[in-house]
C-alpha cells in the first residue's frame, strides 16, 4: 500500500517549524530530509526515521519496523500529533547521522 499524500502533507506541516525539512517521493513513499540529510521516511502512512542513539533516548519504546521488504529495521513514530516533540526529535537525530554521499 502506497502512503497518502494527505497524510505526507500531514507530516509536512507538523515539521514546518524546522528550516530545511524536505521529502522526495519515491515508489509510492516518501524519504524525509532535513538540511540534505535522510532522516527517515513515509511508508505505508507511516512516519519512521533511523533508529540513532538520540532517537532511541527519545522514545525508548518505540516499535521497530521495516519500512519495506528487504530494508533495514526503523523506528515508529507513534507521536505524530505532538509537533514540538517531532521537531526536537529531528533536531537531534540531525547531528548523529551522515553527510549525504557526493554524486
Amino acid at each position: 500500500m502506497a502512503s497518502s499524500r494527505e497524510y505526507r502533507d500531514f507530516i509536512m506541516e507538523q515539521l514546518s517549524g524546522l528550516d530545511g525539512v524536505s521529502s522526495r517521493a519515491m515508489m509510492g513513499e516518501y524519504i524525509v530530509y532535513l538540511r540534505g540529510k535522510v532522516i527517515g521516511g513515509i511508508y505505508d502512512d507511516r512516519f519512521l526515521i533511523k533508529p540513532v542513539d538520540s532517537a532511541l533516548s527519545m522514545m525508548p519504546n518505540a516499535a521497530r519496523e521495516l519500512p519495506y521488504e528487504g530494508a533495514k529495521e526503523m523506528l515508529l513514530v507513534d507521536n505524530v500529533d505532538d509537533r514540538a516533540f517531532l521537531c526536537k526529535l529531528l533536531e537531534s537525530v540531525y547531528d548523529e547521522l551522515p553527510e549525504p554521499k557526493k554524486r
